[in-house]
């Protein structure tokens, strides 16, 4: 083996232990909290019942097929093409190894928790759905959790990368509003409480932030070491 390939999988088993290390922390912590919280959660399921009768005021047809649509943004037939296109974007095209690594990083990791969380809490969908039954389990909502990790890297992304005001800010908040729409489109379908969906948002936007750190640390580590290939930062 060469030394450039010892220096990669080196790196690389940098990057997935310290990733591995961060989410064995953040679920133990996180899962106590909401393991804690749990019976005020359930005496409170009112509220979330009061939601899917707020939301069905505005059920109809044209809404439905908008909802349904806005729903496959955050299903894993959209995001695994989606992220497997981007890790080919910055490792072959623009050939930026941190940029990748952050995308397969951080999407194989909030698979993982997203997983963890609703085998720990086991929660049942609601009933009946407005369509079809969903497979799975219920809590978090996992669409919340990929929304927020996919797109909102996808912010980092574009605020690390993009230099043009007049379109850096309509995409940053265009994705905003994108996140917060299929958060709504699961609650719209009944195949989430309202509260599965929040839950996704807060596990999905922390788990980001901490991931995003970890890398650049390691990124910033790496830069010291030469474990992977280093370039400029990526500019538009």
């Amino acid at each position: 083996m060469t030394a450039r390939k010892k220096r990669f999988w080196k790196g690389a088993g940098i990057v997935t232990a310290e990733m591995l290390g961060a989410m064995a922390v953040f679920t133990f912590t996180l899962a106590g909290i909401v393991f804690w919280i749990r019976p005020y959660m359930r005496r409170h399921k009112n509220l979330d019942l009061k939601i899917f009768d707020l939301v069905r005021i505005h059920t109809n047809e044209r809404n439905t097929r908008i909802m349904s649509i806005l729903t496959v943004l955050a299903k894993h037939q959209f995001l695994i093409p989606a992220n497997l296109s981007l890790i080919y974007y910055f490792l072959f095209v623009r050939k930026r190894t941190w940029f990748s690594i952050r995308v397969a990083a951080i999407a194989l990791s909030s698979l993982g928790l997203m997983f963890l969380f609703k085998y720990l809490f086991k929660r049942k969908r609601p009933q009946p759905p407005l369509l079809r039954p969903a497979k799975g389990l219920s809590f978090p909502s996992g669409h919340a959790i990929m929304s927020v990790t996919f797109y909102g890297l996808l912010i980092y992304i574009i605020g690390q990368t993009q230099k043009n005001k007049p379109v850096k800010w309509p995409l940053i908040i265009s994705l905003l509003v994108l996140i917060q729409l299929i958060g709504f489109s699961r609650v719209y379908l009944r195949v989430h409480y309202a509260s599965d969906v929040a839950a996704g948002y807060i596990i999905g936007l922390l788990w980001l932030l901490i991931s995003l750190d970890l890398l650049k640390r390691i990124e910033d580590y790496n830069k010291q070491h030469s474990m992977l290939p280093v370039r400029p930062a990526l500019t538009t």
